[in-house]
């Protein structure tokens, strides 16, 4: 694991977006697994500057997003569906029939699981995951207590999770309580995986992972047992 300190969100922000350059560069067809919620906002805004010049191209690009809230339209403003689009899809080249979310309004929540792993398996795999970080330590929407072994699930959310999420919703009443999210070891199956984290509240998450005990209690710990993970942090002094 490599860890890289910054001293800004926008430092943080161009790190990650170099990486992801790169990882364009060397592989134009590259299959990206994306994250949404804060932390990443500033990387992507990089990266569409970065297509815009003319230095980067999603055109082959095939996208896959680590989670989606449970009974939201795609059309609502709090999906992650929307998030992606507002904040990079619409921005970029990449063909709409590339782009996947998991679908929380499946008729069948649990093939709907077992078909967005597939479909991630009949790409290949990602060649390049992003990862948030939740203050209690969860990675996509996997809490703690989660197993290692998850595939993509569904999952309950815990309180502290609706009340970071809050933010994005008119009321927070309205936070679905149920998301859809890949598992532990559908993430652990990327072959190279980048943390962004920033801010205070990130503090004791960061400390944690630094202290190299691995445990369900505390999801994002099993990311010390992937061969090739990079977290760039800052902010939490």
């Amino acid at each position: 694991m490599k860890w890289l300190e910054v001293n800004s969100y926008d430092e943080m922000s161009k790190v990650a977006a170099d990486i992801f350059t790169k990882q364009l560069q060397v592989k134009p067809a590259s299959i990206l697994g994306l994250a949404t919620g804060g932390s990443p906002v500033g990387m992507y805004k990089e990266l569409v500057k970065r297509q815009q010049a003319g230095n980067i191209s999603f055109s082959d690009v095939i996208s896959f997003n680590l989670d989606e809230y449970v009974g939201l339209d795609q059309s609502s403003p709090a999906s992650y569906w929307t998030f992606m689009h507002e904040n990079l899809f619409n921005h970029v080249d990449i063909k709409e029939e590339n782009i996947h979310l998991p679908n929380g309004k499946a008729e069948d929540l649990d093939a709907e699981c077992a078909a967005y792993d597939a479909r991630i398996k009949g790409a290949e795999g990602i060649d390049l995951q992003l990862l948030g970080i939740g203050v209690n330590g969860h990675i996509g929407f996997n809490e703690p207590g989660t197993s290692f072994d998850t595939m993509t699930n569904i999952v309950e959310l815990t309180e502290s999770t609706r009340t970071e999420n809050a933010i994005y919703f008119d009321n927070s009443k309205d936070v679905p309580t149920h998301a859809i999210t890949m598992g532990i070891q559908s993430i652990m199956k990327a072959k190279e995986i980048v943390l962004i984290a920033f801010g205070e509240k990130k503090l004791e998450a960061m400390e944690k992972l630094k202290s190299g005990i691995i445990t369900e209690d505390f999801p994002a710990s099993q990311l010390l047992n992937h061969p090739n993970v990079t977290i760039i942090y800052g902010g939490t002094k």
